[in-house]
């Protein structure tokens, strides 16, 4: 088949193949360092259906992005919330969050989006890390330490050595869906692909997933429109 379906191969120490439909609907493709690009194309036509299907809802729910103004009334996601933002002069934090709203200090407006970033990965990395905490105590699970990543196009990952890795983006996402994606990369302890088994274990600990996994890909560009 034409290697122009495939956007970029992605390889690493990993032992299966997987694909990844990203949010403009391009097709990336996951494999094993020494895998063929024959085997990656042959198991890309095998599964041409589900590729298909998936691009066409990518494309249905995607939204170019916006590029941000931080200005007064601009809103910004935290927890599957959107919260307004108010640029402010007496403030005596780069940004402080009431709760309700955004406040951002005047004298860092040049330099804001680096501001809500930097309170955006703080944020993750002190919610996640709970709710790690909490799912892998429930399942007897062991993992090493947990990062918060850039990551654009993976929300999380398990790294090979118990490494926890997921994107400070996820934060804006509702609290089931940042769950989700910790008991996803939890059950990868065990389970490195995703078989049966892999599923079974995400559904003993988070037994209705399936509203999370679908918003997450219905809404993923909200996540990156930053």
């Amino acid at each position: 088949m034409d290697k122009g379906l495939i956007k970029q191969i992605i390889r690493s120490n990993r032992r299966t193949l997987a694909l990844q439909i990203a949010p403009d609907a391009s097709l990336i493709v996951r494999a094993p360092e020494r895998v063929s690009e024959k085997t990656i194309l042959a198991f890309v036509q095998r599964k041409l259906k589900w590729i298909l299907h998936h691009q066409k809802l990518a494309r249905e729910s995607y939204r170019p992005s916006v590029k941000r103004k931080f200005v007064d009334g601009e809103r910004f996601l935290y927890l599957g919330d959107w919260h307004t933002l108010f640029v402010i002069q007496d403030v005596t934090q780069p940004l402080v969050f009431n709760e309700k709203n955004f406040l951002l200090s005047e004298s860092f407006l040049a330099d804001a989006k680096k501001v809500f970033e930097q309170w955006y990965r703080k944020q993750a990395y002190e919610v996640i890390k709970d709710r790690v905490r909490h799912y892998a105590e429930t399942a007897g699970l062991r993992f090493k330490r947990i990062t918060i990543t850039g990551a654009r196009k993976r929300w999380g990952s398990c790294g090979p050595r118990g490494t926890l890795n997921f994107s400070w983006r996820l934060i804006m996402a509702p609290m089931k869906v940042v769950d989700y994606v910790i008991v996803h990369e939890l059950a990868h302890l065990e389970e490195r692909n995703h078989s049966r088994k892999f599923w079974d274990k995400v559904r003993l600990l988070f037994p209705n997933y399936q509203p999370a996994e679908t918003w997450l890909k219905a809404h993923s560009w909200l996540l990156l429109n930053f």
